[in-house]
This record gives C-alpha cells, structure tokens and sequence, in this order.
C-alpha cells in the first residue's frame, strides 16, 4: 500500500513521555516522521532508532519532530530509550491498529516491519520508505533530513 500524496492515517498513542500522541496535534506546525519498528532491545532497531535520535535538533531546525512506533508498551519503551539513550517519543501500538493504518503490520509475527513516513504540515505523506525485511536499515537520518529540507 503506497500512501505517498495520501492523507496520513490519524493516531493517538501513548508515549514513553507519559502524555498522548496524535497526528493531528502537529497539524500545520510540524513535519512528523514515523519510524515503525519490529521491537526495543533487538539488534537493528537498537541501531536505527538512536541514529535518528540524535539527529533530533536538526530534525527539529526544520519543524519535524521524529516518533518512534512498536508494539511495545510504554514501559518497555522507557526502559530502551534510557538504556540507549534514544531522546525521541516512543509510541506504543499495542495492538498493531497504527501500523495496520500504514499497511506495515505482520500480524502473524505480532509486529510491524521497519517503515519510515514523513507527513508534511498539512498532513499528506511525501516520502514512504517500507524496508523488504525486518533485518534492513537502508534508509538513514542523513538522507530523510535532505528530504525534510525541500519542504516549506
């Protein structure tokens, strides 16, 4: 399912933060990018979610803010954010309906696969990016912050 040019699907998740998260909250001020993610604590993920953590500010410089999306709970979300030092909301999609919305569910596996999503101001998705497999990271910070910069 390709959503790029699409309304992005609405959410309201829970964050590791504490407080609750919806799409439409950053509706004609913020860019949001969404990383959904198989699970905290396994190999590649440990790797992909601290990258664009720490590329938040630059994120940030250019009205985006980065959520991070896993079937996790909230708990486990701040466990693995303090141990990795991950600064960005964790989100917790329980039971898959966000990542259903977004087509990157594996609901035999009971997660989802690695997807990247950046909804522009108005809330249309402008660049989808669903990796082949769980193991892949082929899409890097760098490359979608070059992207963020050629929206107004």
């Amino acid at each position: 399912m390709d959503l790029t040019g699409q309304p992005a699907p609405e959410f309201n998740l829970k964050a590791h933060t504490g407080e609750d998260i919806t799409l439409e909250g950053f509706k004609g001020s913020k860019n949001v990018l969404l990383i959904f993610y198989p699970l905290d604590f396994s190999s590649v993920c440990s790797i992909q979610l601290p990258e664009f953590s720490a590329y938040k500010d630059d994120f940030l410089e250019h009205d985006t803010v980065i959520l991070g999306i896993n079937r996790d709970s909230i708990f486990t979300h701040k466990a693995w954010a303090k141990e990795y030092g991950i600064e960005v909301p964790l989100l917790a999609d329980m039971n898959l309906a966000t990542a259903k919305a977004y087509g990157v569910a594996i609901e035999e596996r009971g997660i989802s696969t690695r997807g990247t999503f950046l909804i522009d101001k108005q809330g249309i998705v402008v660049l989808q990016h669903v990796e082949s497999s769980t193991g892949e990271f082929s899409l890097h910070a760098d490359e979608v912050l070059e992207k963020v910069k050629t929206l107004a």
